[in-house]
């Protein structure tokens, strides 16, 4: 049952990742492939349908961390309080700037929330490749299970650490990168004309410092995360190697959505492949001694089996309501019909 929570976690916190992460690489480069009002709200049209659903997966990742691990996820917040406010904030700042952008008519209105829709969606990937470093890394795991990280100690790996040293920022770029594409991919099959080829010139553009900034992540880790592979985790790498190389032959050959599902295929791969290369770490010591794992971070076995059907009944909604979401919003951006919310065209 413990290995099954584990598992749901990890797919939970995927799940956010490829879904949330497709807006979330849009909104920080809709300044950079928009040119124009119009092409700006057919990025809007795009994502509109699905980033605040797309949000409530981080929702559940967070509840099911609290359902089934408890000292994890608090252990997590005792440390990184800082680092959880900006994740807050820019996921606010994010709502507000795609809500209120159209209530004024104002060029300078707009274009301020524009700004903040940009810098609140690079953040935020940003801000996720750092947590993910510092799990990758380790904590300083003093007595009672509780993490001490001050914000930066001197920039390296070694202890003593803080949130921010030169590994868990290569992860900040790398997901910055990672998400950018993501994003451009996105648009490509979902926006027309001139958005969706400068949406693929854009994510093109990033295919090298893609790949570069992914493999300097990966050598990186086998030092500092000293990583495992066994079956699991190479089956991921080998997925993940396939949906890197697959989307840029898929997006000259003119098939955005293929392209786009491989970028799926890179990030989930990856992600899970990193899950099942930790496990049953979820906490990692740096001290290697008193690292939080699975087994002795989970809730009740009677705790654990009632969660599981309710969250199986959960998941049936929660997929349900996914499936006839894309279905209904299939078409393209620009032959979307236009959205009650004021901020969309």
């Amino acid at each position: 049952m413990v290995d099954l929570w584990y598992a749901l976690v990890a797919i939970s916190f995927t799940t956010y990742v490829v879904l949330d992460g497709f807006d979330l690489g849009a909104g920080a480069i809709h300044l950079l492939v928009a040119k124009n009002e119009a092409e700006r709200k057919a990025v809007f049209a795009a994502i509109g349908p699905y980033w605040d659903g797309n949000e409530v997966w981080l929702l559940a990742a967070g509840g099911t961390l609290l359902l089934a691990f408890p000292p994890v996820l608090a252990a997590a917040f005792s440390g990184m309080y800082l680092a959880m406010f900006l994740v807050v904030w820019a996921l606010i700042l994010r709502g507000l700037s795609i809500e209120l952008r159209g209530h004024v008519d104002g060029d300078l209105w707009r274009a301020f929330w524009d700004f903040v829709f940009c810098a609140a969606s690079a953040g935020l990937a940003i801000l996720f490749g750092v947590a993910l470093g510092n799990v990758l890394r380790g904590f300083p795991i003093v007595a009672g299970g509780m993490i001490v990280l001050p914000l930066f100690a001197d920039f390296t790996p070694a202890p003593p650490t803080g949130l921010i040293d030169w590994y868990t920022v290569l992860v900040g770029v790398f997901a910055l990168f990672a998400l950018a594409t993501h994003g451009a991919l996105f648009l490509a099959h979902k926006a027309e004309g001139d958005l969706a080829k400068r949406a693929e010139r854009f994510a093109l553009g990033l295919r090298f410092p893609l790949v570069v900034s992914w493999a300097g992540c990966f050598a990186a880790s086998l030092f500092v995360a000293r990583v495992r592979f066994g079956p699991a985790p190479m089956a991921g790498l080998v997925l993940a190697v396939l949906g890197l190389g697959a989307w840029p032959v898929l997006i000259r050959r003119g098939r955005p959505l293929y392209a786009f599902l491989a970028s799926c295929l890179f990030l989930a791969a990856s992600l899970l492949g990193i899950a099942a290369s930790v496990f049953p770490v979820m906490l990692r010591a740096q001290d290697g001694r008193s690292s939080v794992t699975a087994e002795s971070a989970a809730a009740s076995p009677h705790a654990l089996g009632v969660g599981a059907v309710w969250y199986g009944a959960g998941l049936l909604l929660v997929v349900g309501y996914f499936v006839n979401l894309f279905r209904v919003h299939r078409r393209g951006a620009a032959s979307a019909a236009p959205s009650p919310r004021s901020g969309y065209p």
